[in-house]
């Protein structure tokens, strides 16, 4: 296949890429395709056919991918562009990309057809050199140049048109320096100078390497132009090395350029301000950082896929402003965004094509002036688009440049494509390794064949270092977009995620009996409202979503599922998702019970406290309620009593999971199952009960300083003795007090659907023996105040736990708060599945805790809650405090074969309140379930 055959084929491979960029395009606005919508990317193809044919006609050897890499290049521009024109300051942009487009293709075929020989342009080098300054340093001057977005680089006359001259004069200053370096080459690559063991160049050979040097800072003083001084200054750098191949200059390059880069940090204050957004744009997010932190925000949110063509917020649209100049230098932004790593890394990745087939032209070049042109228009556009995506991913300081061929500017786009047409003319001359070795022994310069390799070593060298840098874009943009994407996402002042979430219908929460928790309501601008139509029910369970407040609850818990973005139903849902198509999110359906619940929050009222209900045999949370609680309509207000008043308990904060209490005489149930369990003692076995007695040095009472004389455990339990489980406490030991508490889910974090606090024991031999007669009875002591913490203390959850493992045969079930999820069409994703957390006792010791707890009822402290017709077990406690005394109840019924287990805690009640409170939520649960 001939090149121009394989270039037409590169055309027609490129064509359905952009072609597929407009159809999308075409979609997403809810237009058909047909040949209106579909004739810019056709007219485009077109005007590169013709292109084609005339680099047929007057350059039939020049590289076969340079021009096809170009057309996708600015095919996937123009669409863009096309997709943000809406929101742009000028509809018309998009047209007037495809009129500079239709221009540059023009002009490109005009340099095919005007330079016929390079070697003849550098005759004219000095000409060059004086154009090329001039017109870089024309927006100087103060009639005709223009200052715009803080950068002296336009000229024009305002309000009518404008053009940046420093596009044309890189190319200029490029053909200056490919004649300048193939006339001088050698002389710069001898080095006369010695300085001690080094030899060094003369220092008129580096006059132009601090020419370029000062060029390049002038450029940055005066327009205020960071990002062309850089490539300004490292295209010379380049092509200096592969003319010379002296690293020399490269490490003298790079010392002037730190030299040039601190004292222009310290002197001005553009330049600090650059580098201190690079630094933390999240300082002053609102103001100068506010470009790049959208820009974060919009290519985090891009994940593999992208979100889709034209759904991204970075240009418009969907209830955010556009970022300033999206369509320029930050287009790169809105392309990451919308399609994606896979799609971002596509446009480096044509990038870095382009660079090879650029340096391959000047690897064939059959002069030295072609060789160096061909090198130094690569790396024009080579390194502008790295500097560019490096600066708005934050790999590097930010400036203010285009990127090659997909940016809207007329100037940029004509001055890429002549950039094209001095390639293709470069290729055009190129000879080949084999005629280079047959005209070697005729030509006057006999060793060309050697330079030739010498030349084809740097361009190696260089080519590398380019990689580097494009394989260091895509690191980084994977960093961004996959590794912390949830982080910037979840950043509180993140307004695109906000703005998504409002647009977003989340899924409802409800009960297991079907009463809706919480649900988005569509308002009339298209954003959607959370709702909470029960209102104080289970507030504290289901939390809140809020755009400025962020989440809480199960609303933070479940917040991918209830946007959709987790535990799909079909695969038409995963093909959304990945598509970026919204929709309703999943629907989430609790194990909560709406009786039950209701009936654990009225058993609060009137206290501080918390109320969990339990089915032992699975783990499913009936009811979960915590006093004080809220309206969960009114969070807000609630969210900002907290944050005046952080010092003070919140009603936000849920009680039953995130509060330690001394669980008081509920403990017991872990100290009689270990005795039990490890043989210590039996029911039957009788302990001494005075009111008070000493352990430890120390006394140890019953309440109220009851004395019960001589009596057994079992009966020791029903009437609550401290003093008989203080002794039963010294007699087991420390280490199987804690080791028993450990087995019932102490000192263990609970795997469950919420954020817990996990209840607390003390280090055994930290443990005096005063303390461990009071940690027995279930009131934490630590008068040492040793490492570890005081024991026990505990959540209301985990001494449900406790009771449900009493009730379940010494198993404890890991809790759990949803039952089911269902998208939006009712098909279920997900279904809970019981299973085991701990097995804390025997079956045998857990049935024998058991016929002691009926005890308790019926005949001991919990008489209270004693129900007719059902049998209850349960243990009373009262944790004294001393401001007053919280109030404790666990209880399980019916207590042959439980199907609930209650566990109560009210602050600062009467003695027996929570047992009584207990009573009503046990018979609601009971009739629920069938059993009263």
């Amino acid at each position: 296949m001939t090149r121009r055959n394989l270039e037409l084929v590169l055309l027609c491979v490129a064509a359905p890429i952009v072609v597929l960029l407009f159809a999308m395009l075409a979609i997403n606005q809810g237009q058909s395709l047909n040949a209106t919508t579909l004739g810019v990317p056709i007219g485009i193809f077109v005007a590169f056919v013709i292109a084609h044919l005339a680099v047929r006609k007057f350059a039939p050897k020049a590289d076969p991918a340079i021009l096809p890499i170009s057309f996708a290049l600015s095919g996937i521009g123009i669409a863009f562009i096309t997709r943000l024109a809406p929101y742009a300051d000028k509809s018309s942009i998009a047209i007037n990309q495809v009129m500079w487009l239709f221009l540059g293709v023009a002009c490109m075929v005009l340099v095919l057809v005007l330079f016929r020989n390079l070697d003849k342009v550098a005759n004219y080098k000095y000409t060059l050199m004086i154009v090329g300054f001039a017109l870089l340093l024309s927006p100087l001057l103060p009639v005709i140049g223009q200052e715009i977005y803080g950068s002296r680089i336009w000229i024009g006359i305002p309000g009518v048109f404008s053009f940046q001259p420093g596009e044309i004069a890189k190319i200029a200053i490029v053909l200056f320096l490919a004649g300048y370096l193939a006339q001088n080459r050698e002389m710069l690559s001898v080095f006369t100078w010695r300085a001690g063991p080094f030899n060094l160049p003369d220092i008129r050979t580096l006059l132009p390497l601090l020419l370029m040097w000062l060029v390049a800072l002038l450029i940055v003083v005066f327009e205020k132009d960071l990002g062309s001084a850089l490539v300004f200054f490292f295209v010379f750098l380049i092509m200096l090395y592969v003319a010379t191949g002296k690293k020399f200059y490269l490490v003298v390059g790079l010392g002037l350029i730190a030299v040039g880069g601190v004292g222009a940090y310290l002197a001005f204050g553009h330049v600090q301000t650059r580098v201190d957004i690079w630094l933390d744009p999240f300082a002053d997010a609102q103001n100068t950082g506010y470009q790049l932190v959208q820009s974060l925000y919009s290519i985090a949110d891009g994940d593999l896929f992208g979100v889709g063509l034209g759904r991204g917020l970075a240009g418009g649209g969907n209830g955010l402003p556009q970022i300033p100049v999206a369509e320029s230098d930050f287009i790169f932004t809105v392309i990451a965004e919308e399609i994606g790593l896979l799609g971002a890394a596509g446009v480096l990745l044509l990038f870095l094509c382009f660079a090879i087939r650029g340096f391959v032209t000047a690897a064939r070049a059959k002069s030295d002036v072609s060789s160096f042109v061909a090198v130094g228009l690569t790396s024009i556009v080579v390194l502008q688009a790295f500097i560019i995506v490096g600066g708005i991913t934050r790999l590097i300081p930010l400036t203010g440049i285009t990127l090659p061929f997909i940016s809207q500017g007329g100037s940029s786009l004509l001055a890429s494509f002549i950039i094209v047409g001095f390639l293709l003319r470069c290729g055009d001359e190129g000879t080949g390794v084999g005629e280079e070795m047959a005209s070697a022994t005729t030509s006057l310069h006999a060793n060309s064949v050697l330079g030739r390799v010498s030349l084809g070593k740097r361009l190696t060298h260089a080519m590398i270092i380019l990689s580097t840098l494009f394989a260091l874009l895509v690191a980084n943009l994977t960093l961004i977009m996959v590794v912390q994407a949830s982080y910037y996402q979840n950043m509180p002042g993140n307004n695109h995620t906000m703005a998504k979430e409002s647009r977003t219908e989340r899924g409802t929460i409800s009960t297991y009996d079907g009463v809706i928790l919480a649900q988005s309501v569509q308002q009339e601008d298209g954003t959607y409202e959370r709702v909470y139509p029960a209102g104080n029910l289970a507030t504290h369970v289901v939390g809140y979503a809020s755009t400025q407040f962020g989440t809480s609850g199960i609303e933070a818990a479940e917040n991918d599922t209830l946007k959709g973005q987790q535990n799909y139903a079909s695969w038409t849902d995963v093909l959304n998702s990945l598509a970026g198509v919204g929709g309703v999110g999943n629907d989430v359906t609790l194990t909560l019970n709406s009786k039950i619940q209701q009936a654990a929050q009225d058993a609060l009222s009137g206290y501080a406290g918390a109320c969990v209900v339990m089915d032992p045999e699975t783990g499913a949370v009936l009811g979960m309620a915590s006093s004080p609680t809220y309206d969960a309509a009114d969070f807000a207000a609630e969210i900002e009593k907290a944050n005046a008043n952080p010092d003070g308990e919140s009603t936000l904060l849920n009680r039953a999971i995130q509060t330690l209490y001394a669980p008081g005489s509920t403990f017991k149930i872990v100290t009689l199952a270990t005795a039990l369990e490890d043989g210590v003692a039996s029911e039957d076995t009788v302990f001494s009960s005075p009111g008070t007695m000493d352990i430890g040095n120390a006394p140890v009472t019953n309440f109220n300083k009851n004395s019960y004389g001589d009596i057994t455990l079992a009966r020791a339990t029903e009437l609550s003795s401290n003093t008989v489980f203080g002794q039963l406490g010294v007699e087991m030991g420390a280490e199987k007090l804690v080791d028993g508490a450990d087995k019932f889910g102490f000192n263990r974090k609970i795997d469950f659907t919420l954020n817990t606090a996990t209840s607390l024991m003390a280090e055994p031999d930290e443990m005096t023996k005063w303390e461990l007669a009071w940690s027995a009875a279930g009131e934490p002591v630590n008068p040492q105040n040793h490492p570890s913490p005081a024991g026990p203390q505990a959540t209301v959850l985990e001494m449900a736990l406790v009771g449900c493992a009493i009730a379940n045969d010494g198993a404890i079930m890991n809790p759990y708060l949803v039952e089911g999820v269902y998208n939006a069409n009712g098909e279920r994703s997900f279904t809970a599945t019981p299973n085991k957390f701990l097995q804390a006792v025997s079956k045998e010791t857990a049935s024998r805790v058991k016929d002691v707890l009926k005890g308790v009822v019926t005949d001991g402290t919990g008489t209270a809650a004693a129900l007719p017709g059902v049998e209850v077990a349960g243990k009373t406690g009262t944790a004294e405090k001393e401001n007053g005394n919280d109030s404790w109840f666990v209880g399980m019924a019916p207590a042959d074969n439980p199907r609930v287990v209650v566990a109560i805690n009210l602050e600062l009640a009467d003695e027996g309140m929570g047992t009584e409170r207990a009573q009503n939520v046990l018979r609601t649960a009971l009739q629920v379930q069938g059993l009263l």
